[in-house]
């Protein structure tokens, strides 16, 4: 951004465009959050809920999703920091039953179909999503694979799910039983290497996930409204979740009845988090702040240049697509643009979306975060015209 002529005018484009979407019933309200440096400017339109008469608020709680899989990384680098996990040892010390893996020789084939794995899957394979397994580009039971991780009732091959009642040793042991749709680093795949990073963190840390979260992430950034789920008392300020069809929002998930109202039994690295813009932007500014925030330090400015480098060859960074835009590559948990995007984001950019409706943006060379929390579900990998419409608002004023 520009100085504070530019703040302002950025601030009054990102509001009529929220109001603008808004009011057309795209949305039933949105808060925006864009900071430079630790400042942050919030603007705030609508309501919480199409049934309900409730103002948003700048502390209403969104499903922020595939936002958690950033969270996850940080523990994980932190663990690889403490000693208790190492970037390029296999996984199989901790989740041995990921051991000695099979892999199929066609996506489409038999399950009993395969070849030996070339290696181990190490931990660097699943922070990087290259661990072999992830969501398949094709109807829901097209393939063999896919009609067996539904009859297993597996989470991590679609969006989040609260409600499971598959817990993580459980989880981890049906996944095993099946193979690899490909070789251990070959292929980027989404999604499912985050899942498996959430159990090695609760496995390496001797604690549960929601645990180290809250005592090495959240406490110490004061992220006091991101966690697993709702507790009663802030309920009221959780916004209600919306599927667009057929031109109107059909509820998903109620505010009053919600599947994060309660502590799920398997707390999901990948998509799982509840959380407010103010406390997501506390912990971009780990990001940007190359490991230190608010006085202290996480994480290493080493550990958090290896989770902000693309680790994808150009061949993987073109078979991640659509997930992947053009000009994206990884990092540990988070997009990284190797080349200016579509949407205009500069070259070292970092960010993602949650697929529930939130996104998130930081760019290290001007310092400047951007969020936007909406109810709206994506309902393609490009996100709805208001997130677009956002962003580039947003990237008109950052000075390259």
């Amino acid at each position: 951004m520009t100085g504070s002529d530019g703040i302002k005018a950025t601030r009054a484009r990102v509001q009529a465009i929220l109001e603008a979407h808004v009011g057309l019933g795209r949305a039933p309200g949105a808060v925006a959050l864009i900071g430079r440096g630790a400042e942050a400017d919030a603007i705030v339109v609508g309501g919480k809920a199409t049934e309900s008469p409730d103002a948003m608020r700048r502390d209403s709680i969104f499903r922020i999703s595939s936002l958690t899989k950033p969270v996850t990384a940080v523990a994980a680098m932190m663990l690889i920091e403490d000693g208790q996990l190492h970037l390029d040892e296999p996984v199989d010390r901790l989740i041995p039953e990921l051991a000695n893996r099979r892999v199929l020789r066609r996506i489409d084939g038999p399950l009993d179909d395969t070849t030996p794995a070339k290696r181990a899957v190490t931990v660097r394979d699943v922070l990087t999503l290259r661990f072999g397994m992830g969501i398949v580009m094709a109807p829901q039971d097209a393939y063999p694979i896919q009609r067996k991780i539904a009859g297993l009732k597996l989470v991590g091959f679609g969006p989040p799910d609260p409600a499971s009642l598959v817990a993580p040793d459980e989880w981890v042991r049906r996944l095993g039983t099946l193979p690899l749709m490909a070789q251990p680093g070959d292929q980027w795949m989404y999604d499912t290497g985050s899942h498996v990073l959430g159990v090695l963190v609760a496995r390496a840390s001797g604690m549960s996930l929601p645990d180290f979260f809250r005592e090495r992430i959240f406490e110490p950034l004061q992220m006091n409204d991101t966690g697993f789920f709702v507790p009663p008392e802030k309920l009221h300020r959780l916004a209600g979740a919306y599927r667009p069809r057929g031109g109107v929002l059909e509820l998903y998930d109620a505010a009053a009845d919600s599947a994060w109202k309660a502590a799920p039994a398997f707390p999901d690295g990948a998509g799982g988090l509840v959380s407010t813009a103010d406390d997501y932007f506390a912990f971009s500014r780990v990001v940007l702040g190359r490991g230190l925030a608010g006085g202290r330090r996480l994480l290493s400015e080493a550990s958090v240049i290896a989770m902000t480098t693309d680790h994808l060859t150009p061949a993987q960074r073109i078979g991640g697509q659509p997930f992947l835009d053009a000009g994206r590559g990884w990092g540990f948990g988070m997009s990284v643009v190797v080349n200016e995007s579509a949407e205009g984001l500069p070259r070292g950019a970092l960010g993602w979306s949650g697929g529930l409706g939130t996104s998130w943006m930081a760019d290290p060379q001007s310092d400047v975060t951007a969020i936007l929390m909406t109810q709206t579900m994506f309902t393609s990998r490009e996100g709805p015209a208001l997130h677009e419409e956002f962003w580039r608002a947003v990237l008109g004023s950052i000075s390259m």
